[in-house]
C-alpha cells in the first residue's frame, strides 16, 4: 500500500513561500523533488483553502508565468509574535510619551532608513537604482516588483511601478497606518530626482502597495 502525505507537502509549499516570497510551480517541484503536475495540484487545494494566492507575469512573447505568495490567512498560519509586540510596544508608548512624539520618533526611524536605503543603491541611472531598491526590499520580507511603463512619446520621462504584494510591517500599519505616510516619503527621499505617487494600498484593501516613480 503505497502512504502519501499531502498534508505534509502542502506545509512544506507553505514554508517555501514564506521563507523565499514568492515562487514559481517549477521553483517549487525542483525545490522539494516533486513533478510539478503533483505540485499544480497541491497549489490548486491551497488556493481553494484560501491559503495562497497568485499573480501573473508576463515574460517575453510567451504565456504569462504564474507567481504564488501566500495570503495573509497562510501568514496567519505561522507565528508572528514580533508583529504583535511592535504594535504592543508602539501602543504603549502611546500612552507614555503620546501620539504626537511616538509619530516623531516613526518619522525619524523612516527618515535613517532612507540614509541606508541610499548608500545601498549608490549612484547609478534611475533604472539602476530601483531594482537595487527592489531588492533590497524583498531581502527584507516586501514581495517587491518593478515594472516599467511603457510610453513612447518623445520626451517623456522614465516611469516605473514599484508593487509591493505583501507589506512585511502590515500588523503595525493597520495599527498606525501614519508609517505608510512616512514610507511614501522615504521613497522620495531615496529618489530625490524623481517623483514619487501612492497609486494602490494594502490599507484601502486592494492587493498590493503600488508607487509610480517617474524622473523629474
Amino acid at each position: 500500500m503505497t502512504i502519501t502525505q499531502p498534508a505534509s507537502t502542502k506545509q512544506d509549499i507553505l514554508q517555501y513561500l514564506l521563507k523565499s516570497s514568492q515562487a514559481t510551480a517549477h521553483d517549487l517541484a525542483d525545490d522539494l523533488d516533486i513533478s510539478p503536475q503533483a505540485i499544480r495540484r497541491h497549489l490548486k487545494d491551497l488556493e481553494t483553502e484560501g491559503l495562497i494566492e497568485h499573480y501573473t507575469v508576463q515574460v517575453g512573447m510567451g504565456r504569462p508565468q504564474y507567481i504564488y505568495r501566500l495570503s495573509k490567512q497562510g501568514r496567519d498560519r505561522f507565528p508572528q509574535g514580533y508583529s504583535d509586540f511592535a504594535v504592543s510596544f508602539l501602543d504603549t508608548l502611546v500612552e507614555t510619551v503620546g501620539e504626537k512624539q511616538v509619530g516623531e520618533v516613526l518619522r525619524k526611524q523612516w527618515k535613517r532608513k532612507a540614509e541606508e536605503y541610499q548608500q545601498c543603491i549608490g549612484t547609478g541611472t534611475l533604472h539602476e537604482r530601483v531594482t537595487k531598491l527592489v531588492k533590497l526590499r524583498q531581502q527584507e520580507g516586501y514581495m517587491a516588483e518593478l515594472l516599467l511603463v511603457e510610453d513612447n512619446r518623445k520626451g517623456t520621462p522614465e516611469k516605473y511601478i514599484l508593487s509591493e504584494h505583501h507589506c512585511a510591517i502590515s500588523e503595525v500599519a493597520e495599527s498606525f497606518p501614519s508609517v505608510c505616510g512616512h514610507e511614501l516619503e522615504m521613497f522620495s527621499a531615496v529618489l530625490p530626482d524623481c517623483t514619487v505617487e501612492r497609486t494602490h494600498w494594502l490599507n484601502n484593501g486592494q492587493h498590493n502597495c503600488g508607487y509610480l516613480i517617474q524622473s523629474k
